[in-house]
């Protein structure tokens, strides 16, 4: 066989497995999961709370499978559903959204809003998440409907907790919240939402759609005593062994999705110590529909007491 012949082989394969990694990678983006995660959080006594959190949902019209998927969510009936925001991904979504939502907005809530809520989707060189930070954010676009999603969430019944505190009562317990505007975009304003977590409260639950750092420590530091965020897509491409490659903010990359600590065990000094919850999210930007081990997912998180 002639080198031109191998050359022209090899070329072939390549084409083929490529071909074969980006339908697997699309086929993924779309197999919706739940994950179930138990948090020992709660009070010696206290009874378990089942929180559903959704995250990143990036809703376009004609998502149909996963509006489906997200309604369906009503018949695991949670006590309480915590969004973490970038719930659109199209000036036409916020009516969609709500559709999907259902029954859910029925059950009490708590809400922050991420980037792609407030500004519309543009296509963009994937290449740059893997880079380092440059600062710059996707803002000079139209702008998403985002005040009607907000009052639509807030005249449900769901606590906007932009830079904001709210309390809520869930199953007979209080809870006692804090949430920011969206780190990414620099929104958030910890002076407004700083100072000791309630005391009386029976638990208290920070909210934000990035897991920056700065925003963590604050959590922590303040007693609260668990922290939801969103936004990292669980690093939307993860690789065996190594797992995901970026977070797309400050976060370390092991802590891309699920149940962990935070400060993590690796830095005792730090003042507190808050578990934390990521959620790999539901969605994709609409110009990148792939995702490569790790699922688009919402989380039943069930709240139990910790260990007398």
């Amino acid at each position: 066989m002639t080198s031109l012949a191998v050359a022209r082989r090899l070329a072939l394969a390549a084409v083929v497995a490529g071909a074969g990694l980006t339908a697997y990678a699309m086929a993924e983006a779309r197999a919706y999961t739940l994950r179930r995660v138990t948090m020992p959080v709660l009070q010696p006594g206290s009874p378990d709370v089942r929180v559903l959190h959704l995250s990143d949902v990036h809703m376009t019209p004609g998502q149909r499978r996963k509006q489906a998927w997200l309604r369906d969510l009503a018949g695991l009936r949670p006590d309480l559903v915590v969004d973490t925001g970038d719930n659109l991904a199209h000036r036409d979504s916020v009516p969609v959204v709500l559709d999907a939502l259902g029954e859910l907005l029925d059950v009490p809530g708590v809400f922050v809003l991420g980037s792609n809520d407030y500004y519309e989707p543009t296509l963009r060189n994937p290449v740059k998440y893997l880079l380092p930070d440059d600062g710059k954010r996707n803002t000079d676009v139209p702008q998403l409907p985002w005040r009607a999603l907000t009052a639509a969430l807030s005249d449900a019944g769901w606590a906007d907790l932009t830079n904001a505190k709210a309390t809520l009562e869930v199953r007979g317990l209080r809870i006692a919240f804090a949430g920011v505007d969206d780190p990414h975009l620099g929104y958030d304003r910890l002076e407004d939402i700083a100072g000791p977590a309630d005391p009386d409260a029976d638990l208290r639950l920070g909210v934000a759609h990035a897991p920056y750092l700065r925003v963590l420590d604050r959590f922590a530091a303040d007693g609260y005593d668990a922290v939801l965020a969103g936004h990292t897509h669980g690093g939307q491409v993860c690789l065996p062994g190594v797992g995901a490659l970026t977070t797309n903010c400050d976060l370390e990359s092991a802590r891309a999705k699920g149940l962990h600590r935070h400060p993590a065990a690796s830095r005792p000094g730090d003042p507190g110590s808050s578990w934390l919850h990521v959620s790999a999210g539901l969605g994709t930007s609409p110009y990148a529909r792939i995702r490569v081990a790790c699922r688009p997912e919402a989380t039943l998180l069930t709240l139990v007491p910790t260990k007398a």
